[in-house]
């Protein structure tokens, strides 16, 4: 599964330019362009929040990414 997430966030990060303003629901729905898993959707979106490639702003803005984990 970690390869498979790698090889997704590479292609997300490319249809993102740094700095980017997208929603979550922009964001989710690019991962679900590339992949139809939804244990890689959701492992890419866990991925991007953790290692700080995406931080989340407005109501979630300053959230613990752990504190989302179900």
């Amino acid at each position: 599964m970690r390869g498979a997430t790698e090889n997704a966030v590479g292609r997300i990060e490319a249809q993102f330019p740094a700095q980017a303003g997208v929603t979550l629901l922009e964001l989710v729905s690019a991962i679900c362009d590339v992949t139809e898993d939804e244990q890689e959707i959701l492992a890419t979106v866990h991925y991007l929040l953790e290692s700080g490639t995406v931080r989340l702003c407005g109501n979630l803005r300053g959230i613990d990414p752990k504190l989302l984990r179900s």
